[in-house]
């Protein structure tokens, strides 16, 4: 009889099937998690995603935590490709004592996050929620809000996103302030300075750093208020990089103008689901779900990137640029 073929576990949303034929092409058999295309694969009970995990040599995953754990229960586990570009959801000590890989989709949503950051910024400033809102209850009154052009936007983290922002804002003639651990003096058209003079200067501050220790809370309730009484926050990295409940607290005193927000500290602490939602629902929040990274096109780019790894971890093929995290093979 053949040998059966390498299975690849995929339980990240919306996989697409020019990537599963990408997988079978290099003679792995791929086995979906059962779940309704797009849902998340937070969904998937302990149980069901240990019975799923049986025998596979590689897993392409979305949301879901990867703890020391489940890497135990699964010694043929050899490589687990995260199908995005944060891995805070991965123990990734675990991964390099127990040998196994850790890869993610570098640059695959870099431009959608990017789009996603100036739409944000663009709807908060004019003011479209509210505009929308009024329109419809009946009431056609213009809502004034305020321009980009001219104002001076602040960018904490300064990674492949970050710099997308910033080429996208070089055509709304604004100055680009920047706070990164690593300035790059080659920039051209940003001004690195600290966080407290970027905070205290910035009429939109725009986070975009990783969520580390350092970072956690970087927007908390003694930065927003040095803020401009009408600066705008948005978030498009992680939800930890801001105090959601000292947000709250900052709009409804009136000690910022509005926020952007696409992630929540609630996506990784239910404890919190009560301020998310009451952030969402504020008229000068504009709020989607973790949505930035999740163009048609993004998609797609992370799903083959993500399938491109595994063939790398278990074939010995090159890993696509930026994309290894940790390889506990190499000890």
């Amino acid at each position: 009889m053949p040998a059966s073929r390498p299975r690849i576990l995929v339980t990240t949303r919306l996989f697409d099937e020019a990537s599963t034929r990408f997988l079978e092409a290099q003679g792995f058999e791929v086995v979906p998690s059962g779940l309704p295309g797009d849902a998340l694969d937070t969904n998937i009970p302990d149980a069901d995603l240990n019975a799923l995990l049986d025998g596979a040599a590689g897993w392409i995953v979305g949301q879901r935590a990867v703890t020391r754990e489940v890497l135990a229960a699964h010694p043929q586990l050899k490589v687990i490709a995260r199908r995005g570009v944060g891995y805070d959801r991965v123990d990734v000590a675990a991964a390099r004592d127990l040998s196994r890989v850790v890869t993610i989709a570098a640059g695959a949503n870099d431009p959608a996050v990017a789009d996603h950051t100036l739409a944000l910024v663009l709807a908060v400033l004019r003011r479209l929620k509210a505009n929308a809102a009024a329109i419809a209850r009946g009431d056609w009154r213009v809502v004034s809000g305020a321009d980009l052009t001219g104002k001076t936007v602040g960018l904490i983290g300064f990674g492949r996103i970050g710099r997308q922002v910033a080429r996208r804002l070089s055509g709304f003639d604004v100055t680009v302030l920047v706070t990164s651990r690593t300035p790059d003096p080659e920039a051209a058209g940003v001004t690195f300075v600290p966080l407290d003079e970027l905070i205290a200067r910035s009429d939109v501050v725009s986070l975009h750093a990783p969520l580390v220790p350092e970072t956690r809370h970087v927007i908390n309730a003694a930065t927003l208020k040095a803020m401009k009484s009408g600066a705008v926050v948005v978030n498009t990295s992680r939800g930890g990089l801001i105090d959601d409940e000292a947000l709250f607290t900052a709009l409804e005193q009136g000690e910022i103008a509005g926020a952007g927000l696409d992630v929540f500290e609630a996506e990784a602490d239910p404890d919190r689901q009560a301020v998310a939602e009451a952030l969402a629902a504020r008229e000068d929040v504009v709020a989607t779900a973790h949505a930035a990274g999740s163009s048609h096109e993004a998609l797609a780019r992370g799903n083959l990137i993500s399938a491109q790894c595994v063939v790398a971890a278990l074939a010995g093929t090159p890993f696509p640029p930026g994309c290894l995290i940790a390889d506990g093979r190499v000890k």
